[in-house]
């Protein structure tokens, strides 16, 4: 991006259909390639990597961190809004009564927007609001419906290990955060 006013652009968010996020990032970069969207630099999804048990294997993939947005690098004038808004797929953007704002320092850094690297989502304590000896009914996984009692919590890992009731039998199992109410 040879662009000299990168500088001046910032980052923004953009609200789509649920499952067109790829498609509405798609045909912005089309139009910047094409050369009809001067100032805007950057789209992207953003993706965390997440580790899934497929039969039995630990597979590591990837999900959209915020489903339904997208996040443009952009310099905001009344051509770009227009050309942004009025992409198949866009709500509109986030903001009072549709206006754009632009995402703080912060957020960039804490959401990983610059960085290549997918991003990994990491919850601390207060976030999780639960304690090891409470019991958290599993919404995902093979154990879905089922209710667990919590015996380790590993932030690291973004896991609990727990104890489920299975069939008469305590079970152990390691959980991940997002399985669990």
């Amino acid at each position: 991006m040879d662009n000299e006013n990168i500088e001046q652009a910032n980052w923004y968010v953009v609200h789509t259909y649920s499952g067109h996020e790829n498609k509405v990032k798609s045909k912005i970069e089309n139009m910047i390639e094409n050369g009809s969207s001067h100032n805007i630099f950057d789209v992207r999804v953003p993706m965390e990597e997440y580790e899934d048990i497929v039969r039995g294997e630990k597979k590591i993939k990837e999900r959209k961190v915020f489903p339904g947005y997208v996040l443009i690098k952009m310099i905001v004038d009344s051509r770009n809004w227009y050309l942004v808004r009025n992409t198949r797929g866009v709500t509109g953007f986030i903001g009072p009564d549709g206006d754009p704002v632009p995402l703080s320092p912060k957020e960039i850094k804490d959401f990983g927007i610059e960085s290549e690297d997918p991003i990994s989502v990491k919850l601390n304590a207060e976030d999780l609001g639960i304690n090891i000896g409470d019991s958290v009914e599993l919404t995902e996984g093979n154990f879905k419906g089922y209710m667990a009692t919590v015996v380790e919590i590993n932030y690291e890992k973004q896991t609990i290990n727990a104890t489920i009731d299975f069939l008469g039998r305590e079970t152990a199992a390691e959980v991940p955060f997002d399985y669990f109410k």
